[in-house]
């Protein structure tokens, strides 16, 4: 009897965080001049935070930058966020990123990306028909603050480095997590 409540009540909390990534990803449609003035500033504040961004923009193909992503779970997990990809230092498209996760973990946390492609091929895999799945195609990078205060641009040699800013709340756990980034058409 007592595995039956714990199993309903991991059931409710599981449903709960689920409804909630949902009810931020409804909320997160913004217009596509929200997004564009959005990604910008988000890019702007992670070049003046993070010098080899600001030094790795220039040499960028395109950037596509999501200034809030909700990420929330327990068992299971999801996250949503949409951007603007910048090309050029103009939005030339606009993405969604998506993804679940299964396994240990719990809680509920805002973050933001930006992933500097830097080459024409790594960026035809985004605009793939089916969307870009991080970890599946060109090799992604992602660069923490360790490694940005020793890391260069002439020893930089992969194809995307992605860097996470603006973290916010508590996501605890280990799991088995899938990201997908999709092109959208915002109003």
């Amino acid at each position: 009897m007592r595995m039956q409540s714990v199993l309903k009540l991991c059931l409710a909390a599981t449903f709960a965080c689920a409804a909630q990534a949902s009810m931020a990803a409804d909320k997160a449609k913004a217009p596509a001049s929200q997004l564009s003035r959005d990604s910008h500033a988000a890019l702007e504040k992670l070049y003046a935070r993070v010098p080899l961004a600001k030094s790795l923009g220039p040499k960028a193909h395109a950037i596509p930058v999501f200034p809030s992503v909700v990420k929330a779970g327990l068992i299971i997990g999801g996250q949503y966020g949409e951007g603007a990809l910048i090309k050029g230092g103009k939005t030339v498209g606009y993405y969604n990123t998506a993804g679940a996760s299964y396994g240990l973990q719990a809680g509920a946390q805002q973050y933001g990306y930006a992933m500097f492609f830097m080459n024409a091929k790594a960026l035809k895999e985004l605009d793939s028909a089916a969307g870009f799945e991080v970890g599946v195609g060109p090799s992604v990078v992602v660069i923490d603050e360790g490694m940005a205060k020793n890391a260069t641009t002439t020893t930089l040699k992969d194809d995307i480095y992605a860097f996470i800013f603006a973290q916010g709340g508590l996501m605890a756990g280990i799991g088995v997590q899938g990201n997908k980034i999709s092109k959208i058409d915002p109003k």
